[in-house]
């Protein structure tokens, strides 16, 4: 009776599931070649893909969320997807190289997501991009509601300026990575109580509980400073952001941990980090980006090397160099002492992208990928690479073997041509008889003719 219960349960569970699957997947839009005539009317959120890529299938569900979210939120924004190996021309038009590729397209403007590829981080993205370039603070209580809405955001407060036009051309470059907001002069008091102000007009960032203004002369190009400082000071890092903040040029401190592990070791060393990145910041928020990451299996692949857990590296994203501890971190103090000692080249580098590195970078990339092989699947192993072995070996055997018959064939050819001409000896060959052994004396050689001719006159 259980059993005859069950059965139609799950067959109405699984209809169900097949009916929600059905229903996301219709707000996302399959686009063919009329979408390059009929989008500019509209702004779209498109996934380009390819049907064999494991990539795409596994972003397939993420994105059948995401158009299913925009559009019960009302979003005017347009979710699509587009196959990029049937539409190959209209996807190299959009500068498609690789795949998924996210793309959100504005009238003639084109943005590319570079972000987790996360339900909600897709979504925000889709929401930043797609509204004003630079939204206006008109009050207090906005500029309050910011404040819990965002991590890190930058402000302009003032009047038309050319540092206006500055902070117009960085937002359409990095509008991709954070929000862009500005406030005019008569709103200037209200923030009085959070910020402080030498003269207007100003760029602010805030991050971290606090905020932290432009300073041309200090800070170099807008661009670039608005780039080194849309991160939060302190990161849990990953692969992603590790490659994100290669962008900075900034060097990266790590606490090298294990989160699951609650020994004093390991969490001292987080304290040690975060409380530089918070009480140092002034002093090093040029040059450092402070953080975490869990385990030590990608800083492993990355130094090609193995790091013991916990510890501290101090990596250069730009060139591939990185620092290791060369004393042992027992406060904050030393961590300071350690990143000075880096800063003033007292600290040598390992790594780097020289030739040699780049060479070792092969042999180990090749060598990871073959034990990462046998470890996932031996018998897949052995076929992939024992079959091609097996096959140059006997190719190999072949060839020698012909080389050394070849030899065998030239050398009897060559002594049968010296032979003279009349049937062979039967029987082995033997060494000539010497004269007066019982056989016949050799021929004498045979004298010119008119020699003969002169003997017998």
């Amino acid at each position: 009776m259980a059993a005859r219960r069950r059965g139609p349960a799950l067959r109405l569970c699984a209809a169900v599931f097949l009916l929600d699957l059905a229903f996301c997947k219709g707000h996302v839009e399959d686009l063919d070649d009329s979408f390059k005539e009929n989008r500019k009317d509209d702004i779209w959120l498109v996934d380009f893909y390819a049907p064999w890529c494991g990539h795409c299938k596994k972003l397939e569900p993420i994105w059948n969320e995401v158009g299913l979210e925009m559009k019960s939120i009302g979003s005017p924004v347009k979710v699509g997807k587009m196959d990029a190996t049937s539409y190959s021309s209209i996807a190299s038009e959009f500068g498609v190289r690789g795949y998924p590729t996210i793309k959100l397209l504005k009238g003639d403007l084109a943005y590319n997501y570079r972000g987790p590829r996360t339900k909600d981080d897709i979504i925000e993205f889709a929401h930043r991009v797609s509204g004003a370039l630079i939204r206006p603070l008109p009050s207090q209580q906005m500029f309050e509601h910011m404040q819990k809405r965002h991590r890190v955001f930058f402000v302009y407060i003032g009047g038309e300026s050319p540092l206006k036009e500055k902070y117009i051309d960085a937002a359409s470059e990095l509008i991709v990575y954070t929000y862009f907001f500005s406030a005019s002069e008569e709103v200037v008091p209200a923030f009085m109580q959070y910020v402080t102000l030498k003269e207007m007009p100003a760029v602010l960032v805030f991050k971290d509980e606090s905020y932290f203004v432009y300073d041309e002369y200090e800070d170099g190009d807008l661009s670039s400073w608005i780039n080194r400082e849309r991160f939060q000071n302190y990161l849990t890092m990953d692969g992603f952001l590790l490659y994100e903040l290669g962008d900075t040029g900034k060097l990266v401190a790590i606490a090298v941990i294990d989160e699951k592990n609650t020994s004093v070791e390991h969490t001292r060393l987080k304290s040690i980090i975060q409380e530089v990145a918070r009480d140092y910041r002034d002093q090093f928020h040029r040059d450092f980006q402070f953080g975490h990451m869990d385990g030590n299996d990608y800083i492993n692949t990355l130094l090609m090397d193995e790091l013991k857990v916990p510890t501290v590296v101090v990596l250069n994203t730009s060139n591939q160099q990185y620092f290791l501890l060369d004393r042992q971190i027992t406060n904050a103090e030393d961590m300071v002492q350690f990143i000075n000692n880096i800063l003033d080249g007292t600290v040598d580098a390992q790594g780097g992208d020289s030739i040699l590195q780049r060479l070792k970078r092969i042999v180990f990339d090749a060598k990871s990928t073959v034990v990462s092989i046998f470890r996932s699947s031996p018998l897949m192993g052995c076929f992939l690479f024992g079959l091609p072995l097996g096959v140059i070996s006997i190719m190999c055997y072949g060839i020698y073997t012909a080389d050394a018959d070849g030899g065998y064939i030239e050398e009897r050819y060559e002594v049968s041509k010296s032979e003279p001409d009349g049937p062979e000896p039967a029987g082995e060959s033997q060494e000539p008889p010497e004269p007066g052994a019982g056989a016949s004396p050799l021929p004498a050689p045979q004298e010119p003719k008119d020699v003969l001719e002169k003997k017998k006159d």
